[in-house]
């Protein structure tokens, strides 16, 4: 059977159709899924109930996958962890975020799953840094290409807020010392297309290396506003049983926290990826 892609708006964004993501792919269908993926960066899949254990064997497809420092996983499947606002504080989602650029090796992707969705709010938005960087202009592209970053894991995941019991407190001290502030380029050039894309995020990004410390700032006071300009974004509404899976090497996004006190519970597995250049 035939894939169905579908283009939901100029910058990024698909939704795919008559594919069942509990059964096994076959090879002509996950190149069809990842020649979708470089093309349209983040791609949706309706009304598909899978198990954690389908949902890690899908993400697998593309690459080995991540196990999170700091959120629960699924006991039996540590690769999926649980967004689940009933357990976690999951504020640091409410941020435009490249998700994990604190690792050497950020993340590929992401397959994300919704479990449970409030009966409004809860709304996912993405944005392509490949969009974004076209966007500049020629001399600011020029500036900024060659130019690094420093990426702190303690920007999105600060001790008040995740080292609340002794338990936690040894997690996150364990986390920061085998995750210690690293640097990426600003410019990231993208794997396997060659486009290049804004890479720096609110998340993680705490200062560009290079400059001084009031032109950083600045800099990427300006980046972090030019990059989720609204035509280079997308906006998923949740359903129950929805997949989304993104290129998290050339995209952002943002997991809208206007629902309390409705319960939101997400499972994602996360794709390994290798070092920006």
């Amino acid at each position: 059977m035939s894939i169905d892609i579908h283009p939901l708006s100029p910058a990024l964004g698909a939704q795919i159709s008559s594919v069942d993501l509990s059964r096994d792919l076959n090879g002509e269908q996950r190149d069809v899924i990842e020649r979708a993926l470089l093309d349209h960066q983040v791609l949706f899949f309706r009304d598909q109930p899978i198990t954690p254990q389908q949902q890690a064997r899908f993400a697998a497809n593309f690459g080995d996958l991540h196990i999170h420092p700091i959120y629960p996983n699924v006991p039996e499947q540590p690769e999926v962890l649980i967004l689940d606002t009933a357990v976690t504080d999951v504020r640091d989602n409410a941020i435009w975020h490249t998700d994990v650029t604190f690792l050497p090796t950020p993340a590929l992707g992401a397959v994300l799953s919704a479990k449970q969705v409030p009966a409004y709010g809860g709304d996912t938005l993405w944005a392509s840094g490949i969009a974004s960087f076209e966007a500049l202009s020629r001399p600011m592209q020029t500036l900024l290409d060659g130019l690094t970053a420093t990426h702190d894991f303690t920007r999105s995941f600060p001790l008040e807020r995740f080292g609340s019991t002794a338990e936690d407190l040894a997690r996150w001290e364990e986390t920061r010392r085998k995750n210690p502030p690293l640097s990426h380029p600003v410019i990231r050039t993208h794997p396997v297309s060659g486009r290049k894309a804004l890479f720096v995020n609110d998340g993680f990004t705490t200062r560009i290396n290079e400059l001084e410390a009031a032109e950083s700032e600045a800099v990427l006071k300006l980046l972090f506003a030019h990059g989720t300009r609204p035509e280079f974004t997308l906006r998923w509404r949740w359903q129950a049983n929805d997949v989304a899976m993104w290129d998290n090497r050339v995209t952002q996004h943002y997991a809208v926290d206007d629902y309390r006190p409705q319960r939101r519970v997400m499972h994602r597995a996360t794709i390994l990826g290798d070092a920006p250049f």
